[in-house]
Formats: C-alpha cells, structure tokens, sequence
C-alpha cells in the first residue's frame, strides 16, 4: 500500500490496517514454519514494512498502539 493512501486513513483506520497486516504475517510466518520454504518473500518484505509506515504515521499523530 502507498504512503500517500495511509495517510488519508483516519487514526482508527490506520490501527485497523495494522491488525490485518499483522495477521498477515502470522499466517505467511506459519507457512513458512510448516513448509519450510516461503512462498513469496516479496509479500512478506511489503508485509513488514507497511506495519513500519503505519507504525510510524500512528507515533506520528501521537496515536498509542
């Protein structure tokens, strides 16, 4: 997801996208637990840096997660 588009999200969005995001990772984390091997290390990449940029316009906006 583009910066630009996270920040147009209001506080409440922006916490709602970091609890999905976070899932995300769990569920790509037990994959690769289970197969060993990870299927897209792209996603995982992007995964974790949008939780960063949403982190961070959240500490931004004074925003206590």
């Amino acid at each position: 997801m583009k910066i630009n588009d996270l920040r147009s999200l209001p506080s409440e969005g922006l916490i709602a996208k970091l609890a999905e995001l976070r899932l995300d990772a769990a569920i790509e984390n037990r994959k690769i637990a289970a197969t060993g091997v990870a299927s897209k290390k792209v996603k995982i990449r992007d995964i974790k840096r949008t939780i960063a940029q949403v982190l961070t316009l959240l500490s931004e906006r004074g925003v206590k997660v």
